[in-house]
């Protein structure tokens, strides 16, 4: 195989700890080069989202042609793409590429200041979910798109049931807002099977959301299977809560840069069971 690359398609976090910026840190830590198409470029810091423009589709369409005309990709990632238009440009570039493709619907910041134009969750729902591998909403974002209360894990079932249908191979409803550990809810098609880990007590968790579906994206540029790829992000994600810098007066970033400089492992999701194991230098081609 090539040297394993991998596209994210998202906004740009100007404080850096979720977006583009976020995905490209994950994938280059995790031994995948990155190439990224920006959708939007906001103003925002661990205390929230200041402002938001989003590019046009044809800005948007031009980026991802350039990409994908040149480079060996083995994955992609979308993350905030803001308007209808937008998403219909990224799932046309993107139909006939028959790529490993990792949803994550982003629609609130963690502040609360809407990502997505309500306008555009249909459109993800019609155009890009179909072509989905992977879809990894949280609580709220699954409940947007299938119109469930979510408060249990018999919820998450149900809504990821509902997504399901909708298209993706894969579900991974996030049950970070649930009490007790993080669980988090795994849909194949045809049996739910649930992730859990220990739950961090800090404020430090902006961009886990995007952390989690970009190491999904690395893993499977990698050529892992899509449970593995999941098991791995988990463990992956949660050491990168773990090691939060403490950066911010708010919402402060998680910290991907911890795995820096290690080896892949073969089994990264035992870590939770057998401490952490090491990382993922880059492979020579």
């Amino acid at each position: 195989m090539a040297f394993p690359s991998a596209l994210t398609v998202a906004g740009s976090d100007s404080g850096g700890g979720a977006g583009i910026q976020a995905d490209l840190k994950v994938f280059t830590v995790l031994g995948v080069y990155g190439a990224s198409v920006v959708t939007a470029v906001t103003a925002q810091n661990t205390l929230g989202v200041h402002a938001v423009e989003v590019l046009s589709p044809a800005l948007v369409r031009a980026q991802l042609d350039a990409v994908l005309a040149d480079l060996d990709l083995q994955a992609v990632k979308t993350g905030m793409l803001g308007t209808p238009a937008v998403v219909q440009e990224v799932a046309r570039a993107l139909r006939d590429r028959r790529l490993p493709l990792v949803v994550d619907p982003v629609m609130i910041a963690k502040g609360g200041h809407a990502l997505l134009d309500p306008a555009a969750k249909v459109a993800v729902v019609r155009h890009l979910l179909p072509l989905a591998l992977v879809v990894t909403p949280n609580l709220h974002e699954a409940g947007a798109i299938t119109g469930l209360a979510i408060t249990s894990m018999e919820d998450m079932e149900r809504a990821a049931r509902r997504l399901g249908e909708l298209g993706p191979a894969w579900v991974v409803v996030k049950g970070g807002h649930l009490e007790g550990d993080a669980a988090d809810l795994v849909w194949d098609g045809h049996t739910a099977a649930i992730l859990r880990a220990r739950r961090v007590d800090t404020r430090h968790t902006h961009g886990t959301g995007c952390s989690f579906a970009a190491a999904i994206t690395a893993f499977l540029a990698r050529q892992d299977p899509v449970p593995r790829a999941i098991r791995r992000a988990k463990a992956f994600i949660t050491r990168a809560i773990e090691h939060a810098p403490g950066l911010g007066s708010g919402h402060g970033p998680t910290n991907p840069m911890y795995w820096l400089g290690r080896e892949c492992p073969e089994h990264l999701e035992e870590e939770e069971e057998h401490g952490p194991g090491p990382g993922c230098r880059p492979t020579a081609p």
